[in-house]
């Protein structure tokens, strides 16, 4: 009965971690304008417009010295690629979250290493 109960308990928490209730429910308890780890990428949500924030990760990465790589620009989400100043690649994700709300993601590097995420978040929040 022990095993039953474990195991249905198992995949109750993936199949919410799947949905991505997890990700709400983290992002619930993080509350609002404070930064999170989900899924191996440091996030935070910014009362900024989508377009503002967008050039403030732009000015971000260039005070950090990191250059722009690439830019892949969609409706409601732009993926930037900038490389780390030990060669790793970043990945910034904005999206819009609202007219006045947007998110962003960083991952620095195929490894989650929350310090490098850091340092990019804490310069975006500057420009922000």
């Amino acid at each position: 009965m022990n095993k039953r109960i474990v195991y249905v308990l198992l995949v109750g928490m993936l199949t919410m971690n799947l949905c991505g209730c997890f990700a709400l429910f983290a992002g619930v308890v993080g509350g609002a304008g404070t930064a999170i780890w989900l899924s191996g990428k440091l996030s935070q949500d910014f009362h900024a417009s989508y377009h503002d924030t967008i050039n403030g990760v732009k000015a971000a990465l260039r005070s950090l010295n990191l250059p722009l790589v690439k830019e892949v620009n969609e409706t409601n989400v732009t993926q930037l690629k900038s490389t780390y100043t030990d060669g790793r690649e970043i990945w910034i994700d904005i999206r819009r979250v609202s007219e006045k709300e947007s998110s962003v993601q960083v991952r620095v590097g195929m490894a989650p290493d929350k310090q490098a995420d850091s340092v990019v978040l804490k310069r975006i929040q500057h420009y922000l």
